[in-house]
């Protein structure tokens, strides 16, 4: 009788939070498949359960202890399912102690996501709970394997973690002190990424404009642009996120004069009021702000900028809202991420007096994205007419009949045309303008 064939154990990865957090994802499914792990299409047939998680707002973290408890009633059916707990959330020591009783079998951080393979076998092996958390980022190991979805759009790190510590934010605490990666891995994974089809990519850092941090070499964001432009394949370049305060000259020229380089900006101004924006440690003031956009609208004319706003942050009076307002309608952004605050333990806005009341939190952010949703609109109607390249992504997922593409200043343009076109730059004429999106038809010249 011949040995009983074993079946390759499958894994499921559940993905909460920021781009940063999909590309670790990305990197994860590559450790595990490396490992001899298959994706499994369902969560009932997987072997492996791995939660790569967000801490930004308890909200997120309320999500992930929700779905950590249904999975933790799925292992009391079938205990030889392992549960992996990763991202943000694991490198806070509350959340630990949290887990210590969960039922979670692996826990690790976001500075060791390399040693996954090795904390998996570990677990089997050993029957108990591996809990390995770096307190500290460490070098950056280079090169990691990559699992990612086919498609025309990948993103690619530049950077890791934050040095600004803004007041609300946790993501210093979780993703440690910057530190770039070398210009050439940056540079072969673009090249990889060109070989293997994909035609647009995004640079990801907390903060592009500090690229270079940490090097021997001495670059700047501006250098790695020009050198991201050269890559042959690579039709577009995108970037997020740019810090108000260190958005440079030479920077904005570099958008200028690479030609693959899109014209979009997102620069979050989180707040309009100089005495809100000093208490959230942002290191800029709206005059500041509005210097900006003036010079990023002389060096690339027709850019979009796009942003992130908070409202009801602790002491933000009436009239501190009212500088948000008005700043919205000075800037006229094209588009903007809007948020109520939300106290996130570990943070110094945390533990700042006068919070705001849920009630007005809510209140002000109607009042702000009905100003928003009005300027955005308005300005996409503006684009009624034109003709805008766009790239073709696939087909809508509001209309499967339809296709949806973006344009270079990020919106989303849906239109008739064959399945021949998916991925492909093309030119469509706009014909109607709605808030969120832009609809066209095929401009074949």
């Amino acid at each position: 009788m011949g040995d009983k064939e074993i079946k390759p154990l499958k894994y499921r990865i559940l993905t909460y939070g920021c781009q940063m957090n999909v590309r670790d994802s990305e990197t994860i499914a590559g450790l595990l498949e490396g490992s001899g792990f298959n994706q499994a299409e369902d969560l009932s047939e997987a072997d492996l359960i791995l939660f790569n998680t967000c801490s930004v707002r308890h909200s997120a973290e309320n999500k992930v202890y929700g779905k950590l408890g249904e999975i933790a009633s799925l292992k009391k059916k079938r205990p030889e399912l392992l549960i992996a707990f990763g991202g943000c959330m694991a490198q806070l020591p509350e959340v630990r102690q949290k887990l210590k009783k969960s039922g979670v079998d692996v826990v690790f951080g976001t500075h060791n996501i390399h040693e996954l393979p090795y904390l998996i076998a570990r677990a089997q092996e050993e029957r108990n709970p591996v809990f390995e958390v770096w307190e500290k980022e460490g070098r950056i190991v280079e090169p990691l394997p990559s699992c990612r979805k086919p498609g025309l759009s990948a993103f690619v790190n530049i950077m890791f973690g934050c040095n600004n510590f803004c007041s609300y934010c946790i993501v210093p605490y979780t993703r440690g002190r910057e530190r770039s990666r070398k210009a050439d891995d940056i540079l072969r994974e673009l090249e990889e990424l060109a070989a293997a089809g994909y035609k647009e990519v995004t640079l990801l850092g907390q903060n592009v404009n500090s690229y270079g941090c940490g090097l021997e070499e001495k670059i700047e964001f501006a250098d790695l642009l020009y050198r991201a432009n050269s890559v042959a394949g690579i039709e577009r370049i995108r970037f997020t996120t740019s810090h108000p305060k260190d958005v440079s000259d030479r920077l904005l020229q570099a958008i200028a004069e690479c030609e693959k380089v899109c014209e979009h900006i997102h620069a979050p101004l989180q707040a309009g009021s100089n005495r809100i924006l000093q208490r959230m440690n942002r290191n800029y003031s709206r005059e500041h702000y509005l210097k900006l956009v003036e010079r990023m609208r002389h060096y690339v004319p027709g850019v979009s900028i796009t942003s992130d706003l908070i409202v009801g942050f602790p002491g933000e009076t009436e009239e501190d809202f009212q500088d948000t307002l008005d700043m919205v309608e000075k800037v006229r952004f094209d588009a903007a991420f809007t948020f109520m605050y939300s106290q996130r333990s570990g943070t110094r806005a945390a533990e700042f007096a006068e919070q705001i009341p849920l009630e007005e939190k809510k209140q002000r952010l109607e009042r702000l994205n009905r100003l928003q949703y009005q300027i955005a609109t308005e300005i996409n109607q503006e684009l009624e007419g034109s003709i805008q390249e766009v790239l073709v992504e696939g087909p809508s997922k509001t209309n499967p009949q339809k296709l949806t593409s973006r344009t270079r200043s990020n919106r989303i343009v849906i239109f008739s045309g064959g399945k021949d076109l998916i991925g492909r730059l093309i030119n469509v004429k706009i014909t109607e303008a709605k808030t969120f999106s832009l609809f066209g038809e095929f401009f074949d010249e």
